[in-house]
């Protein structure tokens, strides 16, 4: 964006009237000294017709404004007992607006609470929102599942820990945002930059007071951690920017430190990422473009409150990142366990997801990623430890290609294991890591060595890593830090970094002698206040209950009373995954506008599951204009292009025919229509595809079922299947008997469970394989042994060719006239032999005399190293 959209944005207050033809929202600054108009139409039924003039009111020409649009509605002329023009609602800002299957609905913030204050710029967390229907009731098309979507829609609390503010970007951390103000500053006196300020208003502005510009930070948001992208995206090219209101999910909250009455704000901002969003046991690992689940960007952010601005001010920040493992995995929630088995997914042996997660990381922090892994790696039998191995196997792969001085640092310690120690100390442990993680990565200072440094040096600060500029530090490279759920052992893993950062963050700010904290002091209990209530946001947002292991719970000092409450979390978390998450998740998804609801595929509801929504690239086929559904064929998934216009659907549905399958019946009514001239049918609990137009029409009938060239047929009349007479329908129900009559797969918890005895399971899993294949005797034969020519077929039969038959004029013409090899005869099996050199052909003979016992005379070196050998290894 251009640097003018560095001002801050004007819009704060919202009122909104309404008539019957139209809404109009009327925006203005926190003096209410400038205005804005929208103008929202109210006749059209489906579409949102929005105009924005532009144009900058003044109070008094709003109020004549006003005026004339309640006179002009009123339906007798003078007449002042029913106004044209009422007062909807009063709000602070647009959430978005949003489509179901009726009109667009407008999602206003009508209530707010200041959470934080970063250098006079107020962080707000939404108290409470208004969803009003635009369309007019005299024009509104009813529909029998707009009701269950608005429901669905609303079960996002916005009221529950969603973020704004109008002059910070809460999307972009601190670094990026000051380093965004100091390149505004440079050109604030250029043309641009004056024009910029007569464009966008001033919210200190007060009557009859001078303008006084003050710079906020209001550039392009990253909209991975932006939760209402989508719902702006209709607008966002024809309404000013001053209307756009990007909102954050995660947790804000602040603390005030008073050093020798010296105060000090301590703010803790956590971004929750949009992408592949969801709950506890719905989203793990990755989905293919690299977005993990459970990914949050956590700030810590250190401001001098005896200077309010940012750009007089002294700041310092730091920033943390967790996210699932980076892995196609998942958990079965459907046996009701309290730990579902992990099982992955899909084999990734060039680890491509890795790959884009990291490549998301490395270009908006840079390098060192250093990755701090708290999954358990010994255990009884593998369940962590799975995903211990193969996210070690993918970093290993992938540092192949970095340089070596980018390489992404790996980090694994099995945390719960050294809990359950007596011998150790868990927060020790952490200290050790979270020093080194500090050194690796620096810390965002936005102002140079203080003269206390000189007074007070300390050698831990010479070794500090980041990157030091002549306005202070930037941090270059991050600690991302995961265990399985990214909930209780991140937590506290966090905070002990977090710990180290602040002594770091305090020391270069000029409060503290050395950069050591210690514990049970009034600023490390205020910083382990706010990482609590940090975890305890996090976890029910994705878990459903609050921490079950904190902090003094790792420290050992934990009450008795707190067992009691970590049994309650734990039931709590349990409760919620199995029987709240999946609508959860659907809220989730229609918020996101990841499913966008239509006539004309299946509702939110009927969906078995959403892995295609969070996966878009699964549905994507070399292109041709059609939409694509799956269809599930007797366990393997088929793509079926549904086309828009009906006679492109008849010439594709001359090559698949569908049977429906009855358990899908509801979810599947929607695609008859599309398939009106051909009959559905449904049985059993598999969908029937038969290929009318395939390479079997064109096989002779000997072939049968299976078309393979490799498999040994049976020798019959000619133009009779291996089935004899017996009829299509019969032949698919002795098709999925003999499928149902084989035994299931055994699951990953019995492979995992069978590892005692190995030899024995494959005896048994030889044998039961020689059962499922086992051919089914379907007609009477001799027990004579027919001769070769009457056990298979002739080739003719099989493939129309006569093989023994010697080919004709034209073909051996047009064989000697081009040339099919570039060997000196014709073979395609001649090869030049490999030259191998003396010393090669001797040291092999040499190997080969001493495997028979001819050993050589030993040498002078020889003796030499045998001598130091025995030297070095027994005096």
């Amino acid at each position: 964006m251009p640097p003018t959209a560095a001002v801050i944005r004007g819009v704060q207050k919202l009122v909104l009237y309404e008539t019957r033809a139209r809404y109009f929202l009327v925006g203005s600054n926190n003096a209410q000294t400038k205005h804005r108009v929208l103008k929202i139409d109210r006749t059209e039924p489906r579409d949102l017709v929005i105009i924005d003039d532009k144009h900058v009111y003044s109070q008094q020409e709003v109020r004549e404004l006003l005026g004339r649009l309640d006179l002009g509605n009123r339906t007798k002329m003078g007449q002042k007992g029913s106004s044209g023009l009422s007062r909807a609602v009063s709000a602070y800002g647009i959430v978005g607006f949003v489509r179901f299957l009726e009109g667009y609905y407008i999602v206003l913030i009508t209530k707010r609470r200041k959470m934080a204050d970063i250098g006079g710029h107020s962080i707000y967390k939404i108290e409470d929102t208004n969803m009003i229907y635009i369309p007019n009731d005299s024009v509104r098309v009813t529909h029998p599942d707009e009701a269950r979507y608005v429901r669905i829609f609303q079960n996002v609390d916005l009221s529950s820990n969603f973020y704004f503010s109008y002059s910070y970007d809460v999307s972009h951390s601190l670094q990026y945002n000051l380093t965004l103000l100091q390149s505004w500053s440079v050109c604030v006196e250029s043309e641009s930059g004056a024009a910029g300020r007569q464009d966008t208003f001033d919210i200190f502005e007060e009557e009859g007071l001078p303008t006084q510009v003050v710079h906020g930070l209001s550039h392009e948001p990253y909209s991975k951690y932006v939760w209402n992208l989508r719902l702006l995206e209709k607008v966002k090219e024809i309404v000013h920017p001053d209307w756009l209101l990007y909102i954050i999910h995660g947790f804000c909250g602040q603390s005030k430190l008073l050093i020798y009455g010296r105060p000090v704000y301590v703010t803790l901002i956590a971004r929750r990422s949009s992408r592949f969003a969801g709950t506890r046991f719905l989203k793990r690992g990755a989905n293919c473009e690299g977005d993990v689940a459970n990914e949050v960007e956590t700030e810590q952010i250190i401001h001098d409150a005896s200077v309010m601005s940012l750009s007089a001010g002294s700041f310092s920040s730091c920033v943390q990142v967790r996210g699932s493992v980076p892995l196609h995995w998942s958990q079965d929630i459907s046996t009701m366990m309290p730990k579902p088995p992990i099982r992955l997914d899909q084999a990734d042996p060039f680890a491509h997801v890795a790959a884009l997660h990291f490549d998301q990381m490395m270009q908006r922090f840079g390098s060192p990623i250093i990755i701090l892994n708290l999954v358990k790696k010994r255990e009884k039998r593998k369940h962590e430890k799975i995903l211990s191995e193969e996210l070690y196997r993918a970093i290993t792969n992938l540092n192949q290609f970095l340089p070596p001085e980018h390489n992404i640092e790996y980090i694994a310690w099995d945390m719960a294991r050294y809990t359950k120690s007596k011998l150790c100390n868990v927060l020790d442990r952490l200290s050790m890591i979270a020093e080194s993680v500090v050194k690796r990565t620096g810390f965002f200072v936005n102002r140079p060595d203080f003269y206390c440094h000189s007074l007070r040096p300390d050698e831990r600060w010479g070794d500090l890593g980041g990157t030091v500029t002549p306005n202070g530090r930037l941090q270059t490279g991050v600690l991302r830090t995961n265990c399985v759920d990214c909930l209780d052992r991140t937590n506290t893993a966090q905070f002990m970094v977090g710990k180290c950062a602040l002594a770091y963050q305090l020391y270069a700010l000029g409060m503290i002698d050395k950069p050591k904290l210690q514990f049970d002091t009034d600023c490390v209990r205020l910083f382990e206040e706010l990482y609590e209530d940090h975890g305890d946001t996090l976890s029910l947002q994705y878990g459903g209950s609050q921490l079950v292991h904190r902090v003094k719970t790792y420290r050992k000092i934990a009450p008795w009373t707190q067992h009691s409450k970590d049994i309650m979390q734990t039931l709590s978390r349990y409760y919620s995954n199995a029987f709240s998450d999946a609508d959860r998740q659907d809220a989730i998804n229609l918020f996101l506008q990841v499913f966008q609801p239509s006539e004309t595929k299946p509702h939110l509801w009927e969906l078995p599951t959403d892995f295609y929504l969070h996966h878009s690239n699964t549905m994507t086929l070399p292109h041709h204009r059609h939409s694509y559904t799956h269809w599930w064929t007797g366990g393997v998934l088929t793509y079926l292009p549904l086309p828009f216009d009906e006679a492109q659907c008849e010439e594709n549905m001359k090559k698949v025919s569908v049977k429906r399958v009855n358990r899908y019946e509801e979810s599947t009514d929607i695609y008859t229509e599309f398939f009106k001239p051909y009959e559905l049918t449904a049985f059993d609990d598999t969908f029937s595809i038969s290929m009318t137009n395939s390479a079997r029409d064109f096989m002779p009938k000997t072939v049968g079922l299976d078309p393979s060239p490799f498999t040994v047929r049976k020798p019959d009349e000619s133009a009779k299947s291996v089935l004899g007479s017996k009829s299509s329908k019969e032949e698919a129900v002795l098709q999925r008997k003999t499928a149902a009559s084989a035994p299931p797969p055994p699951t990953e918890e019995q492979i995992s469970s069978s590892s005692e005895d190995d030899s024995e399971d494959d005896r048994e899993d030889d044998a039961s394989a020689s059962q499922r294949s086992t051919p089914i005797r379907l007609t009477e034969t001799s027990h004579e042994d027919p001769g070769p020519q009457q056990r298979l077929p002739a080739a003719r039969e099989t493939y129309g060719l006569n093989l023994l038959a010697s080919p004709p004029d034209e073909d051996i013409l047009i064989y000697h006239s081009a040339p099919v090899s570039v060997f000196a005869s014709d073979s395609i099996y001649e090869v030049c032999a490999p030259e191998v050199d003396v010393q090669s052909r001797n040291l092999f003979e040499t190997h080969v005399q001493t495997a028979r016992g001819w050993v050589r005379t030993l040498g002078q070196e020889d003796v030499l190293m045998y001598r130091e050998y025995i030297r070095n290894r027994y005096m």
